[in-house]
């Protein structure tokens, strides 16, 4: 059985409930690769072979060796999990969407861990908020991009059904860390010259609620607005 790991939901930091409300150490149980943000929707967390990273608002990248940092929403999962090789002699994010497409898996839960050499990558990242907190859509209004060309690094990132649109993102959701460690984000869009590496199909969906966090308890969301507060956070599928 394959298990993907995810704490909290879209919708609550849709909802401005931003606050850290589960530790690195806390999600380390549960996968050694994955995704997500600080406390404060404090820019890009990236964790790979165990090792997690941050990309700050004004796009510098960190090791982070505090595994009592918290964050507010994460999705991880255990890079030793079932997965099948795939590879690509050229690479986008429409090559990412045929990956579903192809295998019927639109209604399942899969993830990536994907290398390769980047002709161009385009990332955001967003700067911490302070309470009391901006809505999510409002932040990615002042979040910053940044560009790259003629980089190597490796893509993580999960895809979600439609069917759990606002517990999750729906669709891809990809970040990038560079091979060296000084560039990386929430993917935008990126032209590879070759991709290769495993994909996960999940059969597990495993979703840790804060129910001990006040402002998760009291959150509200407001249905109507939800998508499209999703699309513009999330940025392009395309």
């Amino acid at each position: 059985m394959s298990t993907v790991y995810q704490h909290s939901t879209l919708a609550a930091l849709m909802g401005k409930v931003l606050g850290g409300s589960a530790t690195l150490a806390e999600l380390k149980e549960h996968g050694d690769t994955g995704i997500g943000t600080f406390d404060g929707l404090d820019g890009e967390m990236i964790m790979a072979n165990g090792e997690v990273y941050y990309m700050d608002g004004e796009g510098t990248i960190h090791h982070v060796t505090d595994m009592a940092k918290t964050v507010p929403f994460a999705t991880v999962h255990h890079a030793s999990d079932s997965s099948e090789k795939v590879k690509f002699s050229a690479g986008n994010m429409k090559e990412m969407v045929s990956l579903i497409d192809d295998r019927e898996l639109q209604n399942t839960f899969s993830g990536v861990i994907l290398q390769g050499s980047f002709a161009y990558m385009k990332v955001r990242s967003a700067p911490k908020s302070e309470r009391p907190y901006p809505s999510l859509s409002e932040i990615t209004k002042t979040q910053r991009e940044f560009e790259e060309t003629n980089i190597s690094g490796t893509l993580i990132g999960y895809y979600s059904p439609e069917l759990y649109q606002g517990t999750v993102a729906a669709g891809w959701h990809v970040h990038f860390l560079s091979d060296d460690r000084t560039f990386g984000g929430h993917v935008l869009g990126f032209d590879a010259d070759k991709l290769e590496g495993d994909l996960t199909i999940f059969d597990n969906y495993e979703l840790h609620l804060p129910i001990d966090n006040k402002e998760f308890r009291e959150h509200h969301v407001d249905m109507d607005d939800l998508k499209e507060g999703v699309a513009a956070a999330e940025g392009s599928q395309d």
